[in-house]
């Protein structure tokens, strides 16, 4: 099977009342890991490379690692770029086999926004085969890789943009800010509260209305949130255990984001939640073992991690298990 975009993943998505996860990948351990959790659990999947990963891994290196996940797993898999900046960085990833790319033109005024848009959708729907395309209205908070958005800088998508917009660029899924962020901060202390019980920071909800409103002006159009790992505590503790030092660090609560894939969220995006599950291995096991200097040996259990957090997610969050 070869790589697919994400046109008839959404479809079945938007129908079934799921969600397909897009998750980060910038390394062997952790294309196997998403791969191999996705299969098991008959599921379809998105691996998505940055801008930060492009420049660690190089683009080739990763193209050819989805292709050997495509033929070990037999799965219907996207090859996307995530935050794509401008219109080369997008046609540079079409031209080398990319599936779907993400045009992010958010920071820009929206004709602005528009235009450098609907550039790279004219580009990606000539190429042979079609190459799909996401845009962004809002932006979100936080840093990951090179996206960096100041708290208090991010605004929310204003669904009377999202008609004309989308009729205007043509795009085939649109990315909306409705509260989350990225990163493993993803709320200064002060947006939330805090439990009593354990002290753990709980969030502000996510914006339901602004969605629900988006998704009565775009009816059966699949709708993307970035941002959204849930910060799983159990990794937290974990790193904070074997010589970490994460304070403070929370993420979108698991049953809102079930929430968001019940309606018009077709692909939740994920790559904190990985990084955090990946470094808990890979500390427990150093401090376990302070001789050991194979990276075999601790990037087993890191890969472990990771791909139980994806089976997780898959299961309990996304709701795309069987959908393959």
């Amino acid at each position: 099977m070869p790589l697919v975009n994400t046109k008839e993943l959404f479809e079945k998505a938007y129908k079934g009342g799921y969600a397909v996860g897009a998750f980060n990948c910038n390394n062997m351990e952790i294309v196997q890991a998403i791969t191999e959790a996705a299969k098991e659990c008959n599921s379809p999947v998105i691996l998505q490379v940055s801008a930060g990963a492009r420049k660690y891994a190089k683009q080739s290196y990763l193209k050819k690692l989805v292709e050997a996940a495509v033929e070990d797993t037999g799965l219907p898999i996207a090859l996307h770029l995530d935050h794509g900046a401008d219109f080369e960085i997008c046609k540079a990833c079409i031209d080398g086999g990319f599936t779907s790319v993400m045009i992010d033109a958010s920071g820009h005024p929206f004709e602005e926004n528009i235009a450098i848009t609907r550039k790279v959708v004219e580009y990606a729907h000539a190429h042979v085969p079609y190459v799909t395309v996401e845009a962004e209205l809002g932006t979100l908070a936080g840093v990951e890789d090179d996206v960096k958005v100041e708290f208090g800088k991010s605004s929310y998508t204003n669904p009377d943009d999202v008609e004309e917009f989308v009729k205007r660029t043509g795009v085939d899924s649109l990315a909306i800010a409705i509260g989350t962020s990225h990163g493993a901060y993803k709320f200064k202390p002060e947006q939330c509260t805090r439990d009593p019980k354990t002290g753990v920071l709980l969030p502000p909800p996510l914006r339901f209305d602004i969605l629900e409103e988006v998704s009565k002006r775009l009816p059966g159009f699949p709708i993307v949130l970035h941002g959204s790992s849930s910060v799983n505590q159990e990794y937290v503790k974990i790193i904070n255990a074997n010589g970490g030092k994460l304070v403070d660090a929370v993420g979108v609560p698991e049953e809102q984001l079930r929430k968001a894939a019940s309606m018009a969220v077709c692909k939740i995006n994920i790559d904190s939640d990985l990084r955090l599950a990946l470094t808990a291995g890979i500390r427990e096991h150093m401090n376990a073992f302070p001789d050991h200097f194979d990276p075999r040996q601790y990037l087993t259990p890191a890969r472990d991690y990771v791909r139980e957090i994806v089976k997780h997610k898959i299961r309990e969050v996304l709701g795309s298990e069987n959908k393959a």
